[in-house]
């Protein structure tokens, strides 16, 4: 666990150096280095533009060797995050590898707001909208977007 601990700590350090645009994320407490919460800014241009996503992340002792758990708790309307607030992305999943960072997932999750990948959905429901009538699910991006992602935990 000392290894993981130190290697959380040396991200939050390098995130304070470099931060990520449109992102802020550390512990949750001053005691507990290996649970986080982040804040997403919806990316400019998508039907989440403005809006303030929180995530929670848990990283295991076995990091990172392990990926994090990374979860929305924010409502959002995307085919590749289902209604707990779960990430369909590869990197926390089958593509995870230890030279990636907290920092590269956070970016990646910021792309998935922009590019949703349909084809592989956790919300087939969205997905389907999404693929036959990008409008509609634009819409609904943006309702949701408007009801729910104002920087506070939804479910």
């Amino acid at each position: 666990m000392a290894n993981a601990t130190e290697r959380v700590l040396k991200e939050f350090m390098a995130l304070g150096k470099s931060p990520i645009p449109n992102c802020v994320a550390g512990p949750l407490s001053d005691d507990d280095m290996m649970h986080w919460r982040a804040t997403i800014v919806g990316p400019d241009d998508s039907p989440y533009e403005g809006g303030q996503f929180v995530l929670d992340i848990v990283f295991p002792s076995k990091y990172p060797f392990v990926p994090p758990t990374v979860k929305f708790v924010t409502k959002v309307y995307h085919s590749n995050i289902n209604v707990n607030g779960q990430i369909c992305l590869d990197i926390l999943k089958k593509q995870w590898s230890p030279v990636l960072t907290i920092d590269k997932v956070l970016i990646s999750i910021l792309s998935l707001l922009c590019d949703p990948e349909p084809n592989d959905p956790l919300s087939p429901e969205v997905a389907n909208l999404l693929l036959q009538d990008k409008e509609a699910h634009d819409k609904n991006a943006r309702e949701w977007t408007q009801k729910y992602a104002n920087g506070k935990p939804t479910y």
